[in-house]
């Protein structure tokens, strides 16, 4: 049986990003799926079916199908990664890895994901206070990167893919990222990692320019 995951995912989507990007960096072979989320493919009976939430990502490994990006990466770190570099097993370092998981979720969600939604989908948010929400985060992972190169010490982890995405394609909702050195650098440094691959970007926002 092929070891091939079916990756549910939408090109413009940070979150499916984050499953794509750990698959390359895993160098897990995977079956990239568009999912129309301008047509509702999202909300169709067969999606549901796989992710009630009728959100990307979704991905089936040979019939186990996970959804959430983050839970999916928690699951092909400890799938595919013996080194326990991605997901470290110390106690400690797993926690640390785990908070920035929740930030993922929650601060990063609702301030630079947001503030491209604004721009590159025409959501109804305040752009002002998300943009403020977004900077206000922003300032402490500049605060956290200046201490060591990743967000949880001297390698990468599933911590930086979950933030990766979104603050790299933040310019997008017209979040700049030119008062914030350390973390360009952080940036740069998952771009160099062997298998990295890029998320489609848009002409929105500071990228319209």
């Amino acid at each position: 049986m092929s070891d091939t995951i079916k990756l549910f995912r939408h090109p413009l989507s940070g979150h499916a990003h984050r499953v794509e990007l750990m698959l390359s960096l895993l160098d897990v072979p995977a079956e990239l799926v568009f999912v129309d989320l301008a047509k509702g493919a999202h909300k169709q009976p067969e999606f549901l079916a796989m992710n009630p939430f009728g959100q990307v990502p979704v991905i089936d490994h040979n019939g186990t199908v996970l959804s959430d990006s983050n839970a999916i990466l928690v699951y092909l770190a400890k799938k595919y990664d013996d080194s326990g570099r991605w997901l470290p097993e110390d106690p400690l370092t797993a926690a640390k890895v785990q908070r920035w998981l929740s930030v993922a979720a929650g601060p990063l969600a609702s301030g630079p994901a947001t503030a491209r939604l604004i721009t590159v989908f025409g959501a109804p948010y305040d752009a002002e206070s998300t943009i403020a929400r977004a900077h206000a985060l922003l300032k402490v992972i500049e605060q956290e990167l200046a201490a060591s190169p990743f967000l949880v010490g001297d390698h990468p982890s599933i911590a930086d893919v979950a933030c990766y995405s979104y603050i790299a394609h933040a310019p997008e909702g017209n979040v700049a990222l030119s008062d914030y050195p350390h973390l360009r650098s952080w940036l740069q440094r998952i771009e160099a990692l062997p298998g990295f691959v890029p998320m489609q970007r848009t002409a929105a926002g500071l990228q319209s320019a």
